[in-house]
């Protein structure tokens, strides 16, 4: 049970990187730092909006309009912390 554990706590940890890279390539490519047009560029954007948009559109439906703010990862980067906390501090150390 514990090595299940660990490979939850680790995919939670690699979520959180896609969940940043995600927010930094949105500026990126808000600002004209990188083109989507790029082939390589467009691969990326795809692969890491098919990985975080599914927990965020909910997140964003359900938050206030903040003009062109958009905190949703943050709130998604928050329950993922939650989520690692709860395994590691209650379910982790009461596996045999």
């Amino acid at each position: 049970m514990r090595a299940i554990l660990d490979v939850v706590l680790l995919v939670l940890d690699l979520y959180t990187w896609v969940i940043i890279a995600s927010a930094v390539l949105s500026w990126l490519v808000a600002f004209n730092v990188v083109n989507i047009r790029n082939d390589v560029v467009r691969a990326i954007w795809n692969m890491i909006n098919q990985l975080t948009e599914p927990l965020l559109q909910p997140i964003r439906r359900r938050l206030p309009d903040m003009g062109g703010l958009d905190i949703s990862p943050i709130v998604l980067l928050l329950a993922v912390f939650l989520l690692q906390r709860v395994i590691a501090y209650y379910i982790y150390p009461n596996v045999f």
